[in-house]
Order: structure tokens, then sequence, then C-alpha cells
């Protein structure tokens, strides 16, 4: 059973466990890839996620018909680029694949879906 703790009359989750003493927070990013299904796409986004020293840490991916929808968790510590040469290489392309591929650091995407 989970307990929450009260501060001055509002109620909180407990504190997630952070890193072990010495070990940062690994820094992350998400990536969500929609479009037409073709042959490919996930190569194509891999091989990019690579050449910047991304690793993929989790990815989902479905057919829902005819249109692709997948959504990738990455780490970044290892990024060779600046993060924002990152997000433009896979804005890129899914221009030129006729995809929607957003990219944002896990931060920035946990801050836009807290209630």
């Amino acid at each position: 059973m989970r307990r929450t703790v009260r501060q001055r009359g509002t109620w909180f989750p407990p504190e997630k466990p952070g890193p072990p003493p010495g070990k940062a927070r690994p820094m992350k990013a998400v990536v969500s890839v929609i479009g037409k299904d073709t042959v490919g796409i996930i190569a194509k986004v891999s091989a990019e996620c690579a050449r910047c020293g991304v690793n993929i840490l989790d990815i989902s991916q479905t057919v829902l018909q005819d249109y692709f929808t997948m959504i990738m968790i990455t780490d970044i510590d290892g990024i060779t680029v600046p993060f924002p040469d990152f997000v433009d290489a896979m804005a890129r392309i899914g221009n030129a694949n006729n995809l929607k591929i957003l990219t944002m650091h896990e931060d920035i995407f946990n801050t836009m879906h807290k209630i």
C-alpha cells in the first residue's frame, strides 16, 4: 500500500528513491513517431540515434490500419551532438519520410504531463 505525506495541508506522494550515492540519474529523452506505415521507419530512426550516440532504452510501436506509431525512451548521457541538433535531425528524418517525429527531454515531457 502506498503512503502519502501531508505537508501544510496538502498531500504529497512519497518521493521516489534516487540513484545510488555517487551515481547521477541518467539523462533521457522521449521520441515519438507518427505517420503512414512504410518499410524501414524504425531502421532510419534508430540509425540516426546511433549516429548521434543516443541509446534506445525502451521502444513500443504498433501499426493501426495503415498508420505507424512509435514511442522510444532514449538515454542521452552519451550524446555526441548538442541536444537541439539531435532534435532537428529527428525532425529532418520525419520530414523526409512524411512522418511527424517529436523529440523532447524527459524532464520537459514529465512536466507537460503532470496534473
